[in-house]
C-alpha cells in the first residue's frame, strides 16, 4: 500500500493518479488532515501492511524510524518535481518491489536516493541512472 502525507502537492497527486500510482492520502482516503506526524502518523503506519509512506517533511529522515513493516520516503526538492521523483523511485530496480523497500527510510532528491535501513549504522546512497 503507498500512503501520501497530506503535505504532498494536489497537483502532484493528479499526476500520480494520471500515472496508474495507487495510493490513499492522509486527509482523504485514511486519517485526518490535522493528524500529527509522528504521534499519529507512526502508529498507523505499524498497524498497516508493507505501507510505503510518502512525505516532504524532513523530520522523518532517521534511523530511528526504521522499521520492518513499512518503509518511509521523504521527497525534498522543487515541490514541481515530486510526483516524478516518487514514480522514479518506485521503477528503480533497487526498490520497485514492496518487499525491497521495507525496513528503510529514504530520501529522495533530484540527485539520488539516500537511505538508512535496518541493521546498518551508515546512510547508503544511489545517484540516479540515467
Amino acid at each position: 500500500m503507498i500512503i501520501l502525507d497530506h503535505n504532498i502537492p494536489d497537483d502532484q497527486t493528479v499526476l500520480l493518479r494520471r500515472w496508474r500510482i495507487h495510493f490513499r492520502q492522509v486527509g482523504h482516503e485514511i486519517g485526518r488532515q490535522e493528524w500529527d506526524d509522528q504521534q499519529e502518523i507512526l502508529p498507523y503506519l505499524h498497524g498497516a501492511k508493507h505501507a510505503t509512506f510518502f512525505t516532504r517533511d524532513l523530520g522523518f529522515f532517521h534511523i530511528r524510524l526504521c522499521h520492518s513493516s513499512y518503509c518511509i520516503v521523504v521527497v525534498t526538492g522543487l515541490y514541481s518535481e515530486t510526483a516524478f521523483l516518487m514514480r522514479q523511485f518506485l521503477r528503480h530496480p533497487a526498490f520497485k518491489t514492496r518487499m525491497q523497500r521495507m525496513g528503510k527510510v529514504i530520501k529522495l532528491s533530484s540527485k539520488g536516493i539516500v537511505w538508512w535501513e535496518i541493521g546498518g549504522s551508515r546512510q547508503q546512497n544511489i545517484l540516479w541512472y540515467r
